[in-house]
């Protein structure tokens, strides 16, 4: 069978390998002169930490792993399961009955919007074990409905057993999911992130500055800067709600383009919260995911394709309307800023976005910036659903055409997810790949040197290997780097082949023989050759 790799993953060789580790080591210089520290997370994560985090269609692009083991027959196995669910459903039913009596409840205080919450808390503290449908409050909202009224009911759920067979065939299939998959390759680092923070909560300084150089996986359409396995560079603070590390990372942004010499460069900025004040405006706050997701295709799909998703989605024509300026907002960032803030007067949240952008801009604006540009982006959306605040986007210099090789934003409540609440993130990414693509289409990386031994020992007589071996173990030990040859060529075609090896790794220092612990050492570029002792080769070589 012919040998292949899985489309969306790539080999490197090895001056690909020295391209790339030139550029991690430039973003992490950067990293650590602004004061982050580098973590590492596992590359595949529980399931239930990374679902639900990305939104509908970052969920689709997560790669699952199998199980072991033979999961199918046990997950077929569920006449218990159905048992356990009528058992647990009986059992919370006999709990609200009690519940209503003990208090003299009627049919009227079901309307109540505190009282179904009093009850969900009267269930949990009476029942100790841990009971899944209780996390569900969906289920105790249409069991009250089935003991009050039908009208209201969000399935028309009439009686228990019909709720019993819903909640057997949705926990079923969620049942054989978990167990043909629990674990799946993490989709990006900013999640498994909040995970450790929340994890190690007791063993961090806050605000903690941490970056992860790390691979991900996407079950994307692969093509041109784009692909299945691919690494992030990725660095966060978290504990910390100033909006100075905003700018920071603008800065940081700025100096690792600077120093790639990557000129002109745009950082794309724009603000969660100025969405939510236009989707507020246009009265299309329930449609706000919709909206922003269309609206962040703009440069990929054009007005009339955003247009058309937006409808589709059932955000209506009158409201589509109201935001036709976002479609061709131009003008200077503080120019885009009044217009913002004007759009934006009935808007609370909207308003406060626009003077933390504000804040922002000013702020660049007084320190500035050495080869990047900054550009409020209306339409700037990202997907994301964990992103609350400041949205960064970062786009090649003019004339290369690839996607964004940066982004990131400020995230106030993903720790929440896992338990830790009011700790607020903000962090941006480097896309690696995509940056090595647009250096490579510019010309513009160094001459990397590849590694390579100092001094290299041909192998023509086997009588003298032991020696050879000894002083480049007495070299090694003063840090110079050394390499024998291992094949042995007493032949003329097989010396020729060892010659020809130094030529191809363009290696400066061969010893070509050993007589009487005498080493004729050869330098490549100048042509000379010198005997001398084993000291007198540390000398020369160090």
């Amino acid at each position: 069978m012919k040998p292949s790799i899985p489309k969306g993953t790539r080999d490197f060789s090895p001056t690909e390998v020295a391209n790339r580790t030139y550029i991690m080591n430039t973003i992490k210089t950067a990293f650590e002169t602004f004061g982050f520290q580098p973590i590492e997370t596992p590359s595949f994560e529980n399931s239930s930490t990374l679902m639900g985090k990305y939104g509908e269609e970052g969920d689709r692009l997560i790669f699952k792993i199998l199980n072991s083991g033979d999961f199918l027959k046990k997950a077929d196995d569920l006449h218990e399961f159905k048992n356990s669910l009528k058992k647990e459903v009986n059992l919370i039913i006999n709990l609200i009955n009690k519940y209503i009596t003990d208090n003299n409840f009627g049919k009227d205080d079901y309307y109540n919007s505190e009282f179904k919450t009093n009850v969900i808390f009267y269930l949990k503290s009476k029942i100790k074990a841990k009971f899944s449908l209780l996390e569900d409050e969906l289920v105790v909202k249409n069991l009250l409905d089935i003991k009050f009224t039908h009208e209201f009911a969000m399935r028309d759920f009439d009686t228990v057993e019909k709720l019993v067979d819903f909640l057997y065939e949705n926990k079923r299939s969620i049942k054989i999911t978990s167990q043909i998959s629990e674990k799946a390759l993490r989709y990006d680092l900013t999640v498994p992130f909040a995970r450790y923070v929340v994890q190690h909560q007791n063993d961090i300084t806050f605000p903690f500055k941490r970056y992860q150089v790390q691979p991900v996986w996407r079950a994307d359409r692969p093509q041109k800067g784009r692909f299945r396995e691919f690494f992030q560079c990725d660095a966060d603070v978290v504990g910390s709600k100033s909006l100075w590390q905003e700018v920071e990372f603008i800065q940081l942004y700025d100096t690792v383009f600077t120093n790639l010499g990557l000129a002109g460069t745009t950082i794309k900025i724009n603000n969660r919260k100025i969405l939510s004040g236009i989707a507020e405006v246009i009265g299309a706050q329930d449609k706000l995911i919709d909206f922003t997701v269309a609206l962040d295709k703009l440069d990929k799909i054009g007005k009339e394709g955003v247009v058309k998703e937006m409808l589709s989605k059932g955000i209506t024509e009158e409201a589509i309307e109201k935001v036709d300026p976002l479609f061709s907002f131009d003008g200077s960032n503080q120019d885009k800023l009044t217009s913002l803030e004007a759009m934006l007067q009935t808007s609370e949240e909207g308003k406060n976005g626009v003077e933390e952008l504000r804040f922002v801009i000013n702020s660049i604006e007084a320190l500035g910036l050495e080869t990047a540009a900054l550009e409020v982006d209306v339409t700037l959306a990202r997907g994301l659903n964990y992103y609350t605040g400041a949205i960064f986007e970062v786009a090649a210099p003019k004339g290369v055409k690839m996607g964004s090789i940066g982004g990131g934003g400020r995230y106030d409540d993903l720790t929440g997810i896992f338990g830790l609440k009011d700790v607020s993130g903000v962090g941006i990414s480097f896309g690696l790949d995509r940056i090595y693509l647009v250096l490579e289409e510019l010309e513009l990386f160094k001459t990397v040197a590849l590694p390579k031994p100092k001094v290299i020992f041909l192998n023509f007589d086997a009588a003298t290997d032991v020696i050879k071996m000894k002083a480049i173990k007495s070299l090694r030990e003063k840090n110079i780097k050394s390499e024998f040859y291992p094949d042995l060529g007493e032949s003329n075609k097989a010396q020729k082949r060892q010659w020809k090896y130094v030529s191809n790794r363009a290696i400066e220092f061969v010893v070509s023989k050993v007589e009487n612990e005498v080493f004729i050492l050869k330098n490549m570029n100048s042509g000379e050759q010198t005997n001398c002792s084993l000291e007198e080769l540390i000398e020369k070589l160090k």
